[in-house]
């Protein structure tokens, strides 16, 4: 049986049995007001948990107490840190590093590395916050490049897509490490003790393919070292198929997330349209009004919110800069959810076990 949370407050927040996140309060579109909604909501919906949860709230002190005196459960749940300097959305990655020290983005990525909290959020700049990630926890050992983790969904529970923005070129050493990271992710996230891994090509054929996709499908079923490797899967298997873990390069998995959520929005504005279209149409819909819900509820992608940067030392969500509280607190929910795991943990096994089955290889080769 599960043991009620108790929020702690600021006085408390050393505790060993505390979560804590830390985050950039004045990253986003509409910070800072949506992200202390999004703290709230999350506390709102999440009476029940396994271990006492705090925030570090970085940014301007004045405008964060002015919106936690309207969210009492963040209030009790929070500790500020304040700072007045914040990177813009739209400042290239080289000019945010170099105003850098002393931001919210920098100082919420700084606790995770200082230990004071276990996983920073923030829906600011995406390349500065990978540029700022990667400065201060650095690579883990044996992962070459840091990818961007997304959900997707289903029409039975959600895949994992990866990389969809962080690297544009890859080689088949770095797909191989993000079908590790990306499996160890999916296990965290959902529980799944062997979550199978597909890599995403033009048809399932064994002669269709660029040559870094053929080279890297021909490296992850030589090694046996544990992966539940299924072979190649294609774009329509993103959204139908059966696939957990779907492994690609930044350049096509950008393009495969906006063609989706593209679609998405042209579906449901077909939807609305005609539910809408005359007095028939919506006298059926106030008919079907709780399945309509249902189906409205399976398609919101706020509740999908929340990209991981895989691949560092220490863990990083990065929400989508023009969410909602909806989709705030569910990018704080998958940063809670997997400081609660041992992803770290699995990570760094199945990374040794890659390289290890990659070090027979190559001693093969050269008997």
């Amino acid at each position: 049986m599960k043991r009620k949370v108790r929020w702690l407050k600021a006085s408390e927040i050393s505790m060993t049995d505390n979560k804590v996140i830390s985050v950039d309060v004045m990253g986003g579109d509409d910070a800072p007001d949506i992200v202390i909604a999004g703290v709230e909501t999350l506390l709102k919906s999440h009476a029940q948990a396994p271990h006492a949860l705090s925030f570090l709230l970085h940014g301007d002190e004045a405008q964060i107490n002015r919106l936690l005196s309207k969210a009492p459960l963040a209030k009790a749940a929070s500790k500020i840190m304040h700072t007045e300097k914040f990177v813009e959305m739209d400042a290239k990655p080289s000019a945010a590093l170099r105003k850098g020290k002393g931001t919210s983005m920098w100082n919420a990525i700084a606790s995770v590395k200082a230990g004071e909290a276990d996983a920073a959020v923030s829906a600011g700049n995406t390349g500065a916050l990978m540029a700022m990630s990667k400065l201060q926890l650095r690579m883990r050992q044996g992962v070459q490049r840091p990818a961007i983790a997304g959900i997707w969904p289903r029409p039975v529970g959600n895949c994992i897509v990866l990389d969809i923005g962080a690297n544009i070129d890859c080689d088949e050493g770095q797909l191989c490490e993000f079908a590790v990271l990306g499996e160890a992710y999916y296990r965290a996230l959902f529980g799944k003790e062997r979550p199978s891994v597909g890599l995403l090509n033009v048809g399932t054929e064994e002669l269709k393919g660029n040559a870094t996709v053929k080279a890297t499908h021909e490296r992850l079923r030589a090694m046996n070292f544990g992966l539940n490797y299924h072979g190649y899967v294609e774009g329509n298997d993103i959204s139908t198929g059966d696939v957990d873990v779907i492994v690609t390069d930044g350049f096509t998995g950008n393009i495969a997330l906006k063609t989706g959520e593209g679609a998405a929005k042209l579906m449901g504005g077909y939807v609305k349209d005609a539910l809408s279209d005359n007095i028939w149409s919506k006298l059926l819909t106030g008919l079907n009004y709780f399945s309509i819900r249902k189906m409205r509820d399976r398609m919101d992608p706020r509740k999908l919110n929340g990209g991981v940067f895989l691949g560092l030392n220490g863990i990083v969500v990065k929400s989508h800069g023009g969410t909602d509280a909806i989709g705030y607190a569910n990018a704080l929910k998958v940063a809670m959810e997997l400081a609660e795991s041992h992803f770290q943990e699995e990570i760094e096994n199945t990374l040794q076990a890659l390289h290890d089955a990659e070090l027979d290889i190559e001693i093969s080769a050269e008997i």
